[in-house]
């Protein structure tokens, strides 16, 4: 079943309502996501969403990411750092309105942010 995004004509984006823990990240962690617009079934390989990823302070994950789908990302808020270590040192920092493109199959981070950080993702299956 192929998944579509809706139709959405500059809708407000409600920054405080609507976020839930991120899958993929530890429980706990305060890593939430607030969907955009669309779906995406890794499952079944199929979809495309647009989503919302907010990083709490002081976080950091310990191993690269790696997954099957289209990633693009922009980091709009906040300090963003990749390629720390699996205890949160070291890692090149990146500013607000910076931009990755990473097709499936790519390793990826780890990632911390010292003081929390807003990012906009946009992952697909093409």
């Amino acid at each position: 079943m192929v998944m579509h995004k809706q139709h959405i004509e500059f809708a407000p984006v409600d920054r405080e309502h609507g976020w839930e823990a991120a899958p993929g990240y530890p429980e706990g962690s305060g890593v939430l996501h607030k969907i955009l617009a669309g779906a995406l079934d890794e499952s079944a390989g199929t979809g495309s969403r647009t989503r919302l990823l907010r990083f709490p302070a002081r976080f950091h994950t310990r191993t690269p990411f790696v997954h099957s789908y289209w990633e693009e990302v922009v980091l709009l808020e906040g300090d963003l750092w990749v390629g720390n270590d699996s205890r949160g040192d070291g890692g090149e920092r990146f500013q607000p309105l910076t931009y990755a493109c990473r097709p499936p199959g790519i390793h990826h981070g780890p990632f911390k942010s010292v003081g929390g950080c807003l990012l906009l993702e946009l992952h697909d299956y093409r």
